[in-house]
């Protein structure tokens, strides 16, 4: 794991590195991040679309790392060895803590492709991701953000979006303690912690997401999953006992669903 607060100019490089070395030919197949849960990839087109912008938002303040942990599972599926670029505010990396190499490593992932970079304010922050969607060769770019986001409004969301077109990079945007807002992003998602099914002699089990697809421009939103995470096969799979798909009233938000849990 690397750590930057400065200047991309040496990820660039590094990055530019791993593409001519063959990081770009490892990405998955048309384009797609799958998951590994059939079900889940099936209703996406295959995954999560790269080349697009995607959406987190924690279902609870409380929820943020769980948030966090989905998206980041997610990249650091993807095959070969194209980094991932994670950016976030010191001030986020106060709130959520820090990121635990041995933890991703526990977890299957490979911490040493995880490119960490710590902007100190907001504006630093959307400055360092225009730079990194623009980096062609990363399996995709966190970028990681507490409370609400003045600076990201549409024009400055475009911008993002158009940068990770080009590069074909996946733009995952971790909205943490954030109500969402009119965007660009092709889906956006609420994220939460579920019950994990214990192991043997209750050894704390699997980490488990309840996931709610908050909107989608290339189809319905309105459905929530449970997935659990399988470090040995390193995918999602279906939560036991998960049933069918459920489909949401369609003027559910998340504010009533906190409300109703209350």
């Amino acid at each position: 794991m690397r750590e930057s607060s400065h200047s991309l100019a040496g990820l660039r490089q590094r990055i530019a590195g791993i593409a001519a070395s063959g990081g770009v030919e490892s990405r998955p197949a048309e384009g797609r991040m799958a998951s590994g849960d059939a079900r889940f990839d099936a209703a996406l087109g295959g995954g999560l679309a790269i080349g697009r912008c995607h959406e987190f938002f924690a279902a609870d303040a409380l929820d943020a790392t769980s948030a966090a942990a989905f998206a980041a599972l997610v990249a650091l599926r993807t095959p070969g060895t194209a980094p991932l670029i994670w950016l976030r505010t010191c001030d986020a990396g106060r709130r959520g803590g820090r990121i635990y190499a041995p933890g991703i490593a526990e977890l299957g992932g490979d911490p040493d492709r995880l490119l960490l970079v710590e902007a100190s304010d907001p504006k630093m922050l959307l400055a360092c991701a225009n730079d990194a969607v623009r980096c062609a060769g990363s399996a995709a770019v966190i970028v990681e953000s507490w409370g609400q986001f003045p600076l990201l409004d549409l024009t400055a969301g475009r911008r993002l979006a158009l940068g990770a077109r080009d590069a074909g990079t996946a733009l995952l945007m971790l909205r943490l303690n954030a109500a969402p807002a009119p965007s660009v992003a092709e889906t956006r998602w609420s994220v939460a912690a579920a019950p994990s099914r214990a192991l043997e002699a209750d050894a704390p089990g699997a980490p488990a997401f309840d996931l709610e697809l908050l909107r989608w421009r290339g189809g319905p939103a309105g459905t929530r999953w449970r997935l659990d995470w399988n470090h040995d096969e390193k995918r999602f799979e279906d939560a036991a006992l998960s049933g069918a798909l459920l489909p949401l009233p369609a003027r559910r938000t998340m504010a009533s669903r906190g409300a109703a849990a209350a």
